[in-house]
C-alpha cells in the first residue's frame, strides 16, 4: 500500500507545538525561502486568486519541510493538521497565538483598512 499510516499526527503539547511553530517560522526566515516567497509575492501582485495560485503553494513547501520531522505527513493534509493543533492552542497560549499570527501574515495579503474618520459614517467634524 503506498498511503502512509494514516493514524493522527504525532499530538504534540502547547510546548512542543511552540517549538514546532518556531522553527517553521525560522524556516520561513531562510534566505532561500524568503527569496520564494518574495518572487511568489511579485507574481501574485497582491491579488488574492494569484496569492492562492503562487503563494501558497511555496509557503505550504516550507511548512511541510519543517513538520514531517514531528511526525506530521509530508502533504498538504500534514499542514492542515498542523494548522488545525496549532488553531487549539491559540485561545490557552498567547504566544502561540502571537507566533500563529506572524505566520499567516507571511502568506496572507495585508488587508487594506479605510483610514479612520474618511468616508461617511464617521463623526462629523464641525
Amino acid at each position: 500500500m503506498a498511503a502512509s499510516a494514516q493514524g493522527p499526527a504525532a499530538p504534540l503539547s502547547a510546548e512542543q507545538a511552540k517549538v514546532v511553530l518556531g522553527e517553521v517560522l525560522k524556516a520561513f526566515g531562510a534566505p532561500e525561502n524568503a527569496q520564494r516567497m518574495e518572487e511568489a509575492r511579485d507574481n501574485a501582485c497582491n491579488d488574492m486568486g494569484k496569492m492562492l495560485q503562487f503563494l501558497l503553494p511555496v509557503a505550504t513547501q516550507i511548512q511541510q519541510d519543517v513538520i514531517k520531522a514531528y511526525g506530521f505527513s509530508s502533504d498538504g493534509e500534514g499542514v492542515l493538521k498542523f494548522a488545525r493543533l496549532i488553531k487549539s492552542y491559540e485561545a490557552q497560549d498567547p504566544e502561540i497565538a502571537s507566533m500563529s499570527g506572524k505566520l499567516k501574515a507571511m502568506f496572507l495579503p495585508p488587508m487594506t483598512l479605510p483610514p479612520h474618520g474618511a468616508g461617511t459614517g464617521g463623526v462629523a467634524a464641525s
